[in-house]
């Protein structure tokens, strides 16, 4: 059988499972990265598996999220994850240094390796040709272990491009078209593989854009071929050596296809308050802007920032809409003030900010109260900028810039002759002897600040459930829905009592107290729950609350992997139109003894009211849940000669 290229990586590092669409699979992970906002608890979690060092071949700890130091939580956070890298042999990225997955690219990301991060967009390394895949922290604590990563084998996609990009647009617009297209649920069980004619036209640094917002799309991952494009980037960044070809071979077989024109795609916008509800640009003609941020792991490259100093040199910003820049990593700032690009973007009267996520996850830079807010971010979230009612819509940085200068949306027609696409130059300065390697001899000291709690410990599945219905959500609730970011929630992510006070804050500020008067609770939702970012604390707080089974229509990857992961149990509804007979309140009762993989089973709601409700659970994952945990498990296994 001719193969494609992600069927040929999983190959080489399949550990167990059959290699067909929705059986489970477990994988051999080569490299891992983690960031401040889910490492700190990823490195509690590993040190619960009291090993000696990490059996990755490279795992990086990067701090990029929590990087305002308002008080002693977040430095005490890097204190410690600077310390646990020295011991246990891991890379250690600074705060300021950059945004963990432009750093990753740049610097470490390789054609054919296995990446697995705690964050949902570690996929931007696909645009070097590297399986890479979101997750959460504890599964990448066990990945550090040398422990198979388990997922279903994905369905692959094969996402055909022709033509070449024309005008004003970017790749920005080509996944903002893909996500019109499919909606966030699109390429759900899928690993969506770039391929055609039209992979020749994007640069890596545009194919990482792709890749990273695959995440959007709900994707296992996202990947492009490595090529002469893609060598040509790696020489660049001092780092030939770790080429090597990987493409598809001609006439590979694929589940899908899909094929897109990349002559016809226009300069797009997300408008709020979701990634997919895509609107040509040149239809928000008129529509003031109060605010324009350019940055975040999409869209804060040299080529991004480059192409924005272009289009802002000699010219001031409108003097009613501010704008915010965040560079992507040290060397991307030092290229632009190596050729004066730096100086563009200052007399712009633009801000420039840390290159860290910054804005992107409400750590700082929040718009105006009910203000408009053009971002190159790659969530939209309501109330995820920080401010509540704010109208937030995802753009390239051409748009961005554009709309900076004319205080508000414009045709593209309006923008004057499109500029070329940048091109790395040839003398990239390196940036790699600001890392913090492990030292020869293990530092054997961790240090932990009063903010650093032990993770709780959760009993085993009772044998009956009584189940509280204690919240009734909607369709797409994300992870920023049930546990909100900013600067001072995100700062309590390595202590889980303090964290779950703000579980559903956003919805229901009743949820905590409800939840603290029911022994066990159920969260009722529709469909594609969990979706957004990786932050297994969206699933362990609510565990911590008492939350023990989430009932919906469907999940997201990554949350449902977290719910497991933390002895949650994520059952399905079999009717559809059951969701409208339940309320919040009610009480729904459980046999647990009867919960056996692929089998329906009934939740009494009483008066004679039942539910069918469908359990799409493996054996193994089944036996993490009694357990209470996948740590409860591998913590019981220890103990057994």
């Amino acid at each position: 059988m001719k193969t494609n290229l992600t069927r040929k990586i999983i190959k080489d590092h399949l550990v167990f499972g059959t290699m067909i669409p929705g059986e489970e699979i477990g994988i051999r992970i080569d490299q891992t990265l983690t960031q401040d906002a889910t490492g700190t608890m990823a490195c509690l979690q590993w040190e619960a598996l009291e090993l000696p060092r990490v059996r990755t071949e490279l795992s990086v700890s990067y701090v990029d999220h929590n990087t305002l130091q308002m008080g002693f939580r977040n430095p005490d956070d890097h204190r410690y994850l600077r310390t646990v890298a020295a011991k246990y042999k891991m890379i250690f990225s600074p705060p300021g240094t950059g945004i963990c997955h432009q750093l990753h690219l740049e610097n470490f990301a390789v054609p054919g390796k296995t990446l697995i991060g705690s964050d949902s967009h570690t996929p931007t390394a696909g645009g070097v040709g590297s399986l890479a895949l979101g997750a959460g922290g504890l599964s990448v604590a066990l990945s550090m272990a040398g422990e198979p990563y388990t997922l279903n084998m994905p369905l692959v996609v094969r996402v055909h491009l022709e033509g070449r990009l024309a005008g004003h647009s970017g790749a920005k617009d080509i996944i903002l078209h893909m996500l019109q297209r499919l909606g966030v649920k699109g390429g759900t069980g899928r690993v969506m593989e770039y391929a055609g004619p039209g992979v020749l036209d994007l640069s890596v640094p545009e194919r990482a854009t792709i890749t990273n917002m695959g995440a959007e799309l709900g994707a296992t991952s996202s990947i492009f071929p490595a090529d002469l494009i893609t060598r040509e980037f790696l020489r660049l960044m001092n780092r030939e050596k770790d080429f090597r070809p990987l493409e598809p071979d001609p006439g590979a077989e694929y589940d899908e296809e899909i094929n897109v024109d990349l002559a016809a795609v226009e300069p797009m916008a997300a408008q709020p308050h979701m990634p997919d509800l895509g609107i040509r640009v040149r239809e928000l003609d008129g529509l003031q802007v109060d605010q324009v941020a350019i940055g975040s792991c999409t869209n804060s490259s040299y080529a991004d920032l480059k192409i924005t100093a272009q289009i802002l040199a000699g010219r001031k910003i409108a003097p009613d809409t501010e704008l915010l820049i965040s560079p992507g990593s040290k060397q991307v700032l030092k290229m632009l003030a190596r050729e004066g690009l730096l100086e563009a973007l200052l007399d712009s009267g633009a801000r420039i900010l840390e290159c860290a996520c910054g804005p992107c996850i409400g750590m700082g830079g929040s718009p105006v109260s009910r203000g408009v807010s053009a971002r190159t971010f790659n969530r939209n979230f309501e109330g995820r900028s920080g401010t509540q009612d704010a109208l937030v819509y995802l753009v390239s940085p051409v748009t961005a810039a554009h709309t900076a200068l004319r205080g508000g949306f414009t045709s593209p027609g309006d923008w004057g002759d499109p500029l070329p696409r940048p091109a790395l130059p040839d003398n990239v300065p390196s940036i790699r002897d600001l890392f913090i390697f492990p030292p020869e001899k293990s530092s054997l000291e961790v240090y932990r600040g009063p903010n650093i709690v032990p993770l709780p410990r959760f009993d085993p599945l009772p044998a009956e459930l009584s189940l509280q219905v204690l919240i009734k959500c909607g369709d797409n609730i994300s992870t920023d829905h049930i546990l909100p970011g900013g600067a001072r929630v995100t700062a309590l992510r390595s202590n889980i009592p303090a964290i779950s006070e703000y579980i559903f804050s956003s919805l229901d500020p009743g949820f905590v107290s409800r939840a603290a008067q029911a022994q066990h609770g159920l969260v009722l939702a529709g469909e594609n729950y969990g979706q957004g970012s990786s932050r297994e604390h969206a699933a362990l707080a609510p565990r911590y609350l008492g939350v023990t089974a989430v009932l919906a229509k469907s999940f997201a990857r990554i949350h449902r992997a977290n719910l497991i992961n933390f002895g949650i149990l994520p059952l399905i509804l079999a009717d559809a139109s059951d969701y409208d007979r339940l309320e919040q309140g009610q009480i729904l009762s459980l046999d647990t003894a009867l919960l056996s993989p692929g089998r329906t089973v009934v939740l009494n709601a009483g008066a004679g009211v039942s539910i069918k409700v469908q359990n799409d659970l493996t054996e193994a994952q089944l036996e993490i849940i009694k357990y209470g945990g996948l740590l409860n498990q591998v913590r019981e296994k220890k103990k057994r000669p």
